[in-house]
């Protein structure tokens, strides 16, 4: 199956300063893929060139088969982006602006009326349709912005920060929804809520200063085990026993409890059995020692924290 998004090499100078450094990556039919990183770190900038609103200095980029440069138009009729905080036009009723955006993407007559009933149906849209857009809820503006999105039925959606700024019910909903968009597009999400990419995307690429990390962060290999240790003893005795224990990087307080602790230590087999042995013999009674699972969360901090990294 050949990628519908394909980046190859791809570098963005912006002046003296380069904003994206050698990226390369590919996107398969009907993934969806998170991009993370800090503010700063090229998100946007990939997005933009993505969507042929900037040009690479260097490197190649298609979509859908056609090259973002030499066939912009086409890459423009394959795609769809809908940036964080969208401006809608406010003075406009949800119909009016999903009508004009459907006749900026080419649709006329019945095709457009067509389109925006099948994205006014598919978001929830019809009972707002003669409201203005000025007057939505946050939950409803994003509603219609991804909804201007799926006209003219693009095969990549770029979605920038979809839930920032909703509420519990409304991140749900929008996360069923993208999750739904897979039937039959390919979504590329950025965002910095991590439990919420982790819980939607297939796929999940890091990026630091411009330059990608991991194109899988979910398959990166594990690195240190972190335990969870629940124990009756002082804190002095129990930091003593566990820190004896060979390949144990450090121990802390765990916030949910005062008798419970998170370890970190060497992922090696005996490692937990040692723990064991050891807060026992310091006669320290354990009721509970279980790995906790990594977290997207984990890798991210795993692969971007380090001193320069901090620093910059």
């Amino acid at each position: 199956m050949s990628a519908v998004v394909l980046a190859q090499h791809v570098t963005k100078w912006y002046g003296p300063r380069r904003a994206v450094t050698d990226v390369s990556f590919a996107i398969e039919p009907g993934e969806i893929v998170g991009l993370l990183g800090p503010n700063g770190s090229g998100k946007s900038t990939i997005f933009r060139m993505l969507t042929g609103y900037l040009v690479p200095t260097s490197g190649r980029i298609e979509v859908a088969g056609h090259d973002v440069v030499a066939d912009s138009l086409a890459v423009r009729r394959a795609i769809s982006y809908v940036p964080e905080d969208a401006p809608l036009y406010e003075h406009m009723r949800v119909g009016e602006f999903l009508h004009f955006m459907a006749g900026l993407k080419g649709l006329r007559g019945a095709a457009a009326r067509a389109a925006v009933a099948a994205a006014a149906e598919r978001l929830d849209l019809t009972r707002v349709m003669m409201l203005s857009t000025g007057k939505l809820s946050r939950g409803f503006r994003q509603r219609v912005s991804i909804a201007q999105a799926l006209l003219g039925d693009p095969k990549v959606l770029v979605l920038d920060e979809p839930t920032s700024g909703l509420d519990p019910h409304q991140v749900i909903a929008v996360r069923d929804l993208i999750q739904s968009l897979a039937e039959r597009h390919t979504v590329l999400i950025a965002s910095h809520i991590l439990p919420e990419i982790e819980k939607i995307a297939s796929r999940v690429m890091i990026l630091l200063d411009g330059t990608l990390l991991t194109v899988d962060a979910l398959k990166e290999p594990a690195g240190d085990l972190v335990m969870q240790l629940a124990v009756a003893g002082s804190e002095e005795a129990v930091r003593r026993a566990v820190t004896a224990v060979a390949g144990v990087r450090r121990i802390a307080a765990d916030p949910d409890g005062s008798s419970r602790y998170l370890v970190e230590a060497e992922r090696r087999p005996s490692i937990a059995a040692e723990l064991v042995a050891a807060l026992v013999a310091a006669g320290i009674a354990v009721s509970e020692l279980t790995e906790r699972r990594r977290t997207l969360e984990d890798v991210f901090l795993e692969l971007t924290r380090g001193p320069a990294r901090v620093a910059a």
